[in-house]
C-alpha cells in the first residue's frame, strides 16, 4: 500500500476509488471495466500534472518519502557482487555509512553511501543516515584503499546531514568531514557521486566531491534543511516552503548553477512508485559516467575535480 504525501491527497482519492472498483468487479458479474478505465486515465493525468509542477518544498517531501529506495536497495539492483568493508580502524563501525568492493556489469568499483533504514528498528540502527566521525573516517579508509588499487569510487548520498550530537563533536565531527572532502579531491581514480534522496550540508559534500555529481530528478541538495533555514531566518519552521524556494535545492536549479552535472529521471510519481525502474535508470547513468571518466589519467582527474569545485559559487 502506497504512503501518500499531503499534496497527493486528490491522487490518493482517485487511486483508492479505482482499487475499490476493481475489488467490486472481481466479486460480481457487473462489467465496470469502462468506468475503471476512465478513472485510471484521470488518476494518471492528475499524477502527471501534479509532478510536472512540484514546488521545491514538495520535492523535499518526495526526497524524504518513507518508501523511497535506500542504499541497500540500490546495492541489490546495481551491483553484481559486493564485499562489505567495515570500521574506521580507530573507534568503531558506523552503520549510517555502508561501503565495500563491488562490480557493476563487470566494472570494479568501491561503492559507499548513506543508509537511512526502512522501518523503526533499521532507522534507529542506521541513525537515519546521519553519519558520525567514524562513518566519515571509514569512507576515507575505503577511498584510500580504492586509490591504492586503482578502483573507481561510486558514492550514493542520502542524508539530512551529519550527526550533530555532543559525542560526535567530541570525536571530531568537523575534522572528519573536512578530511573526507579532502580525500575525495585527492583521489587519482574516477569518482562519481549521486544524490539519491536528501543531500544535507557537509554530511553530503564529504562523500560527494566527485568528478561527476549526479542527482535524481526529485532529490534535494542544500547547505541546510529548509526547516533549519526557516528557523534561523524567520524563527519558525513554518516558513520551510519559503526557505526551500529561496535556497534553490532542486535538481533543475542545481544543474543550472553547475553544482550538479547530470539529472537522472525518475519514474512518474517518484522513485518510490517504481523502484526497479529508478534503480535501473541509475545503473545505466553510472555505467555511462564511469566509462566516460575511464579515459582520463590521475592528474587529469584531480585537475578536473579541483576546477569543478573551485568554480562553484
Amino acid at each position: 500500500m502506497l504512503n501518500y504525501l499531503d499534496f497527493e491527497k486528490p491522487i490518493a482519492e482517485l487511486e483508492t476509488r479505482v482499487a475499490e472498483l476493481r475489488e467490486t468487479a472481481s466479486s460480481s458479474d457487473i462489467d465496470i471495466d469502462a468506468e475503471v478505465g476512465k478513472l485510471e486515465v484521470k488518476a494518471n493525468k492528475l499524477l502527471r500534472d501534479t509532478y510536472a509542477k512540484l514546488t521545491p518544498w514538495q520535492k523535499a517531501q518526495v526526497a524524504r518519502h518513507p518508501d523511497r529506495p535506500h542504499f541497500k536497495d540500490y546495492l541489490g539492483g546495481i551491483v553484481d557482487e559486493f564485499l562489505p568493508l567495515a570500521g574506521d580502524r580507530a573507534f568503531a563501525d558506523d552503520p549510517a555509512i555502508i561501503g565495500g568492493l563491488a562490480r557493476i556489469d563487470g566494472r570494479r568499483v568501491m561503492i559507499l553511501g548513506h543508509e537511512k533504514g526502512d522501518d523503526t528498528a533499521t532507522r534507529l540502527k542506521h541513525n537515519f543516515g546521519m553519519a558520525k566521525p567514524e562513518g566519515y573516517r571509514k569512507a576515507i579508509r575505503l577511498m584510500q584503499l580504492a586509490d591504492q588499487f586503482g578502483i573507481p569510487v561510486v558514492t550514493l548520498v542520502d542524508t539530512p546531514g551529519a550527526f550533530p550530537g555532543v559525542q560526535a563533536e567530541e570525536r571530531g565531527q568537523a575534522e572528519a568531514i573536512a578530511r573526507s572532502t579532502e580525500e575525495c579531491l585527492k583521489l587519482g581514480v574516477p569518482m562519481v557521486a549521486v544524490v539519491v534522496g536528501e543531500g544535507g550540508s557537509g554530511g553530503a559534500v564529504a562523500i560527494a566531491s566527485a568528478n561527476r555529481v549526479l542527482m535524481f530528478e526529485h532529490a534535494v541538495y542544500s547547505v541546510i534543511s529548509p526547516e533549519g533555514c526557516a528557523s534561523i531566518l524567520w524563527r519558525t519552521a513554518d516558513k520551510a516552503a519559503d526557505a526551500a524556494e529561496a535556497m534553490k535545492i532542486t535538481a533543475a536549479d542545481l544543474h543550472a548553477l553547475g553544482v550538479v552535472d547530470r539529472v537522472v529521471d525518475e519514474p512518474l510519481g517518484g522513485a518510490h512508485r517504481d523502484r526497479d525502474a529508478a534503480i535501473g535508470g541509475l545503473k545505466g547513468a553510472l555505467i555511462e559516467e564511469l566509462d566516460g571518466l575511464s579515459a582520463l589519467n590521475s592528474d587529469e582527474l584531480r585537475k578536473q575535480r579541483r576546477a569543478k569545485f573551485l568554480a562553484i559559487g
